[in-house]
């Protein structure tokens, strides 16, 4: 299985690019978040899920293991195939994934084309206790990040809070709503400490 492939960005299309490696052409599945920080002609960078089946290889592109690992999990969810958990990481990134579900905030989620409200309803409900996981697996992911398309670094300061406010003894699912919460009063550019502050001040609320 192809985990990961570097290479020149050699074409793009609606929901594909074709990444040079070696001189042969992979063409990957991306999101169009991905999509849109590809470069032709730049090298990039992309983890790889493979879809294998009778008739096809499919490869899906990520930056960042967590949102991988997102596209994984949203496929848990009935109704959800690989092309509408690409197209919900087209709307949201993993961290705004994260903040509505801890939220129940189903209506972001029903933003992205293709998922109507009951759809966005289930991955909202099912995924409430796997969101806060997913989220603390991305701490360090994005700080130091670019215009390559890797999580920037105010979701590595969402996720060490979460930690934090796990390692205090908050349940996981409770550290992501308030650290949710803050992050919505406080803005994206808050830092760690601001955040575990105004999460502390929601939890004891």
């Amino acid at each position: 299985m192809i985990g990961k492939l570097r290479g020149k960005v050699d074409a793009m299309g609606e929901s594909i690019v074709i990444l040079d490696v070696g001189g042969v052409g992979y063409e990957v599945q991306a999101s169009a978040r991905t999509l849109r920080a590809l470069e032709l002609g730049k090298e990039a960078v992309l983890t790889i899920d493979t879809h294998v089946r009778e008739d096809a290889i499919k490869l899906y592109g990520f930056f960042t293991e967590v949102e991988r690992s997102w596209f994984r999990t949203l496929q848990t969810i009935q109704g959800v195939g690989a092309k509408v958990a690409l197209a919900v990481l087209g709307i949201l990134s993993p961290t705004d994934l994260s903040n509505a579900i801890a939220l129940g905030n189903w209506q972001a989620v029903e933003q992205t084309p293709g998922v109507g409200k009951k759809i966005a309803q289930r991955i909202v409900a099912e995924l409430k206790d796997k969101a806060p996981g997913l989220a603390m697996a991305g701490v360090g992911e994005g700080a130091g990040s670019d215009s390559t398309g890797g999580e920037s670094a105010e979701s590595s300061a969402a996720a060490e809070a979460m930690s934090a406010l796990a390692n205090l003894g908050y349940q996981p699912s409770e550290a992501a709503r308030a650290v949710a919460a803050a992050a919505k009063e406080l803005g994206n550019e808050a830092e760690t400490a601001a955040l575990i502050r105004r999460g502390l001040k929601e939890l004891a609320g």
